[in-house]
Formats: C-alpha cells, sequence, structure tokens
C-alpha cells in the first residue's frame, strides 16, 4: 500500500513539513527530508494501527495527480510512502 504524502519545503531555519492527506491529523517533519520522509513512515503505521485497533476503517490512498490540484498544496512537492499493510476499505 503506497500513500501518498505532500512536503512542504524546508530550509537552514524550518523543517520538511509532511501531510499525508488521506488520513486526517496524519502528519509529520524532519530537519532533513529523509528524516522527515521516515518520520511519516512512522506516522502512517502509527495513525493506520490505531484505526484499525479501534475498529475504523481506513481510507484507500489516492492519487498524487488528484491532490496536487488542491489550491492548499500549491508549491508542495509530492511523493509516496509504501507501507506494509494490506487493508481493505470501502
Amino acid at each position: 500500500m503506497k500513500y501518498p504524502i505532500a512536503i512542504e519545503p524546508g530550509d537552514q531555519a524550518h523543517a520538511y513539513g509532511i501531510v499525508v492527506p488521506d488520513l486526517p491529523g496524519c502528519f509529520s517533519a524532519g530537519d532533513t527530508l529523509e528524516s522527515a520522509h521516515q518520520n511519516a513512515k512512522e506516522a502512517i503505521t502509527g495513525w493506520i494501527e490505531m484505526e484499525l485497533d479501534k475498529g475504523h476503517q481506513v481510507p484507500l490512498p489516492s492519487k498524487i495527480e488528484n491532490l496536487a490540484r488542491r489550491e492548499e498544496f500549491k508549491g508542495w512537492t509530492f511523493g509516496l510512502i509504501d507501507i506494509p499493510f494490506n487493508i481493505k476499505s470501502n
């Protein structure tokens, strides 16, 4: 399962921010792009585990093309994070 992430650019003074648009409230950050990516993978895994433990369904990933059109992500970069879950959802 590959979830798209929206990456807010970082610089010397600001961390890279990552939002997982398909998972409400799931976000992460890191001082480097690599650490932000790793932190996002952990955040996604934790988010999914928590929702499954509650008996909730987990949203399936959206297409990056659809997310990139959203005004709130203008100027952001997108990527995918591979999560080792076999999720069946609506």
